[in-house]
């Protein structure tokens, strides 16, 4: 059974576990009572769609479920070992290769399910730049595979060696445009010359 399937199956026992069907569970959240829907879970053309980092937050935060909880609903699927990259190491050189693929060794593997992305890895947080969403010490999945789409959470890689988590406004041919976690810092643009990669934020383990 793929990995997407075993999200939609940890999101259907959470709305089970507390007495709620898919879109009692969305409407608990805050969310569209849509968002969990069967028809929700597969694109037009049949491809895989993933619920959003912000919704299975919103729907912990809602049941007072821990991660934990929910990695447990997903015991029919596979662990895997993926590396923990600290916030100062990922601004290193050396690291991650040009697609933004982690590259080397030296750092430690924390188990988590697998996503089918091999080249899927954690990354600790540190500082404050990423609040209120994001603190020092939370710890981030990321997903280099992953499609983009307006609205993610990323995180973005410059050639200068800056790391940073936004949100991605919109991405034209020659420009990204970035919405900041944390109000206190601004906005971002920068040309495609100045990124070296951008990769979505999949899961927040806090």
């Amino acid at each position: 059974m793929s990995r997407h399937q075993d999200i939609w199956r940890a999101i259907d026992r959470l709305a089970e576990r507390h007495g709620l069907t898919p879109s009692g569970l969305a409407r608990k959240a805050g969310l569209d009572p849509t968002t969990f829907n069967k028809s929700k879970r597969i694109t037009r053309d049949e491809r895989a769609r993933w619920p959003s980092t912000e919704s299975i937050e919103k729907i912990l935060d809602a049941t007072g479920a821990t991660w934990g909880e929910f990695v447990s609903f997903m015991n029919e699927g596979t662990f895997k070992n993926i590396p923990l990259i600290g916030f100062a190491q990922a601004g290193a050189a050396g690291f991650f290769d040009d697609a933004g693929y982690p590259a080397g060794a030296g750092w430690e593997d924390i188990p988590f399910p697998d996503i089918g992305d091999p080249h899927a890895y954690a990354l600790e947080i540190s500082g404050d730049s990423m609040e209120p969403v994001y603190r020092d010490g939370d710890v981030v999945i990321v997903c280099p595979q992953a499609p983009l789409r307006r609205g993610d959470r990323v995180i973005v890689k410059t050639r200068e060696g800056e790391i940073m988590a936004k949100i991605l406004k919109r991405k034209t041919s020659n420009k990204y445009e970035l919405r900041s976690l944390n109000p206190e810092h601004p906005d971002r643009w920068l040309t495609t010359e100045e990124v070296e990669w951008v990769a979505r934020i999949l899961w927040a383990t806090q």
